[in-house]
């Protein structure tokens, strides 16, 4: 399977058997939710993976996901509050439940409020209630017509579709919880409700200032994100198509078009993408998917999806190890559809040597019924311009930089592996992966790129494509 699997792990899936068992399954990316916690939690478990990690001779990587600027409700007064449709309640900041006698949702956001306008659309839980500001109130409340029928309560998040909201991506608490996960040794971090370029760049020096070079992944939940796609993708190292608070920003019906944009530009800048939300929600409580979650991970991954990520499905699902299980055959029967339709992509005509370099070995492999490409790359960013071209063939990714190469699990087809150190030149450790890897019999056929530069002289990147014969 060349589609990578991030499996976030809860109370369902932190055992060391359970983690085994989808270690075992293929999952290599594992995600940590600091949402709803800091990083005291994840001490055991992330010294319970590394573990595990040594025990089975893979690279893991182990993915923070910071909470970000959440924008909730309070505390309600009655605990739970049942609307139906037409209904009018109010919102706004504690001292104005009184300015007009209806059910009263306290909301403690200034910047917020002050955006608020009559005809502004309030989403709360997550798209479940819908409502219309009708009427601007003193004290700073707003009068809101329900659009639907529904029960809310305390603590629900609060989105605005269409209306940018400006607040940084990153929290205090989101800034003491990477500093804190660093430490621990985390391998990649996730921020979440990226807005600008800048919002990654924030995090990306905090990374710098603790001595580390972990890649950044911005995850799309606003339309003001997705607008500045281009921008955001100079900067960032992978890009996740939040479809949960995504969905509720925009109309569902242009969720799917959105979608296939993301991936397709993500393709082309070879900047891994994930996909992620409700992808195989029903098997929470059910040993098997629905037909539509079987296509719509299938769908992901025929769509151009580096990785596909499971949320409550294995942090707190009944069957963890068995939805990683349909997952994966889900993925590999897409994968022969594409490879069926789909021949090696090419660059876009202003790309650069790099790009052309990758595009070659693929075409060189695709041609030859090469038995594998082994690109060397210090890096890893050779081996990302390979996945990025989708190639038959298993990409092997050698590199001497653990950073790179719990990074390369992002990418589609790349199998990161660590390299003989002693020997100096990148087309010699090559070399002597193919002679020595178990995986390639003899007489195989691999497609080798590497930086071999000139006696003396410092390597400076790929520059050499080559078919060895083992």
């Amino acid at each position: 399977m060349r589609t990578k699997i991030i499996a976030t792990i809860g109370p369902a899936s932190n055992s060391p058997e359970t983690l085994t068992r989808l270690i075992q399954n293929g999952v290599r990316i594992f995600r940590l939710n600091f949402s709803h916690g800091d990083a005291s939690m994840f001490t055991d478990l992330i010294a319970l993976l590394r573990a595990l990690e040594k025990e089975h001779g893979v690279p893991l990587t182990l993915l923070q996901d910071l909470s970000g600027p959440k924008i909730r409700i309070g505390e309600l007064r009655e605990g739970t509050i049942t609307l139906d449709q037409r209904d009018r309640v109010v919102l706004g900041p504690s001292g104005s439940e009184m300015v007009r006698d209806l059910p009263f949702i306290p909301f403690d956001n200034p910047p917020i409020m002050e955006t608020l306008e009559v005809g502004d659309k309030v989403v709360l839980s997550d798209g479940v209630l819908q409502f219309v500001i009708t009427e601007k109130l003193p004290l700073g409340a707003f009068e809101m017509e329900c659009q639907n029928n529904g029960i809310l309560t305390s603590r629900k998040g609060l989105a605005l579709p269409g209306k940018p909201v400006r607040l940084p991506a990153m929290t205090d608490k989101d800034k003491r919880d990477l500093r804190d996960g660093l430490a621990l040794g985390v391998d990649a971090c996730a921020l979440s409700y990226v807005q600008t370029p800048e919002d990654i760049l924030t995090a990306k020096a905090i990374i710098r200032e603790a001595g580390k070079n972990i890649p950044v992944v911005a995850k799309l939940e606003r339309q003001n994100a997705v607008d500045r796609l281009e921008d955001i993708l100079e900067v960032t190292d992978v890009v996740m198509v939040a479809r949960g608070d995504l969905g509720v920003e925009c109309p569902l019906p242009m969720l799917p078009a959105m979608q296939k944009r993301i991936i397709r530009a993500c393709n082309r800048a070879a900047k891994p993408v994930i996909v992620a939300t409700q992808m195989l929600l029903s098997m929470v409580n059910n040993p098997a998917p629905t037909r539509a979650e079987t296509t719509d991970v299938a769908n992901a991954v025929l769509d151009g999806a580096d990785c596909v990520m499971l949320s409550e499905e294995t942090a707190m699902g009944k069957f963890p190890v068995e939805t990683v299980s349909f997952m994966v055959e889900i993925a590999k029967q897409a994968e022969e559809i594409q490879f069926e339709a789909q021949k090696v992509r090419p660059p876009d005509d202003e790309k650069g040597t790099p790009d052309f370099l990758a595009y070659s070995a693929c075409l060189l492999a695709e041609k030859t019924q090469a038995d594998a490409i082994v690109s060397h790359s210090m890096s890893g960013s050779s081996a990302r311009q390979l996945s990025a071209r989708r190639p038959r063939q298993i990409i092997y990714a050698l590199t001497p930089d653990p950073e790179a190469l719990r990074g390369l699990n992002f990418s589609w087809g790349v199998k990161p592996e660590g390299v003989n150190k002693a020997l100096s030149g990148h087309l010699e450790r090559a070399e002597y992966f193919i002679e020595t890897c178990p995986l390639l019999p003899e007489g195989s056929n691999v497609v080798i790129t590497a930086g071999q530069p000139k006696p003396g002289a410092k390597a400076r990147g790929t520059n050499l494509v080559k078919i060895y014969r083992k």
